[in-house]
C-alpha cells in the first residue's frame, strides 16, 4: 500500500458487479478501496487501476451507521413549514438508511393514501472521517471527511400531523445523497441551489445558518458518538415547495457539484 495525495471527489460505485470507493480524475476514475476506512486512511493499492466514468453505477458516496438531519437551520425555512426560527438549540431526527438513493436515482412518491404533499430540502451534508464524543467546538471541523450534496425529500403533511418526524422523512428513496463527498472545503461558506424542472426554488449559503456547524458537530457529539462515514445533513435553506410524477430536482452546491433525480 503507499500513501494518495490528498484526495478531491471521491464517488462509491458498483463496476462489474463489484463496489469500490474511487477518485474522481476528469473523466477516469481511479480505483481505491472498497473499504471506507482506506479512503480516509489515504490508501490505495500499488497497482493504479483506472476506470472510465460513464462505465460504473454509482451509489451513495457512504453506508452510514446514522444519518442525523438537522432541522429548521434556515430562519425563513423554518417559518415556511411551521418550524421555530433562530433556534437556541438544534432540532433533531434521524432518516433510516434504507431512504437513501444515489444520484440520477429515483424518487418514488409514496401512494396518496399515505401522502399527498412531497417536498424537496436542498442540503449540504458532512460525511464524518474519524469516531468522536464529546467533541470541542473548535475542533468540530477536524471530525468531518468532506461534504456531499442530500435532498431531505419530506412528505410535509404527515411531518406537520405526526408528533415527531420518522414517517414524513423515512420513506423509502426519500434520502437521495451525493453524487460525490469533497474533501479540502470549508462547509460553512457554500452556496445551495435547487431547481425543480429547471426552475430555481431555493437558494442560499450555509453561512446563513442560524446555529453553526461546528455547534451542531459538537452538540450531536454530546448525544451520540460520531462514526466514520456518518452522515449529517446541515438543513435547508427557504423555497421548500411539492414535488410531483415527472418532475426533476437537481441540487447544486458549489465545489460539490449536482445531485440530480427524477420523482416517479
Amino acid at each position: 500500500m503507499k500513501t494518495l495525495q490528498k484526495s478531491k471527489k471521491i464517488v462509491r460505485y458498483t463496476y462489474f458487479g463489484n463496489e469500490s470507493y474511487g477518485l474522481v480524475d476528469g473523466e477516469e476514475i481511479i480505483q481505491i478501496s472498497r473499504e471506507f476506512t482506506d479512503v480516509i486512511n489515504g490508501v490505495k493499492s500499488e497497482e493504479e487501476i483506472r476506470i472510465p466514468y460513464q462505465d460504473v453505477t454509482v451509489l451513495p458516496p457512504v453506508n452510514p451507521s446514522k444519518i442525523v438531519n438537522f432541522g429548521w437551520t434556515y430562519a425563513d425555512h423554518a417559518v415556511e413549514t411551521g418550524g421555530q426560527a433562530n433556534l437556541v438549540e438544534p432540532f433533531l431526527f434521524l432518516k433510516p438508511a434504507s431512504s437513501l438513493i444515489a444520484d440520477h436515482g429515483e424518487i418514488l412518491l409514496p401512494p396518496t393514501h399515505l401522502t399527498n404533499q412531497v417536498e424537496l430540502e436542498g442540503e449540504v451534508a458532512l460525511v464524518i472521517g474519524k469516531r468522536g464524543k464529546n467533541i470541542k467546538e473548535e475542533e468540530a471541523l477536524d471530525y468531518v471527511f468532506g461534504c456531499t450534496i442530500f435532498n431531505d425529500v419530506t412528505a410535509r403533511d404527515l411531518t406537520k400531523s405526526d408528533p415527531q418526524f420518522t414517517r414524513g422523512k423515512g420513506f423509502d428513496t426519500f434520502g437521495p445523497l451525493g453524487p460525490h463527498i469533497v474533501t479540502g472545503i470549508d462547509p460553512t461558506n457554500l452556496q445551495i441551489k435547487t431547481t425543480l424542472n429547471g426552475v430555481v426554488v431555493q437558494e442560499g449559503n450555509t453561512n446563513q445558518m442560524s446555529l453553526s456547524i461546528p455547534y451542531l458537530i459538537s452538540w450531536i457529539s454530546q448525544v451520540m458518538t460520531l462514526e466514520p462515514g456518518d452522515v449529517l445533513a446541515t438543513g435547508s435553506p427557504a423555497g421548500s415547495c411539492p414535488m410531483s410524477s415527472g418532475d426533476t430536482v437537481v441540487v447544486e452546491v458549489e465545489h460539490i457539484g449536482k445531485l440530480s433525480n427524477y420523482v416517479k
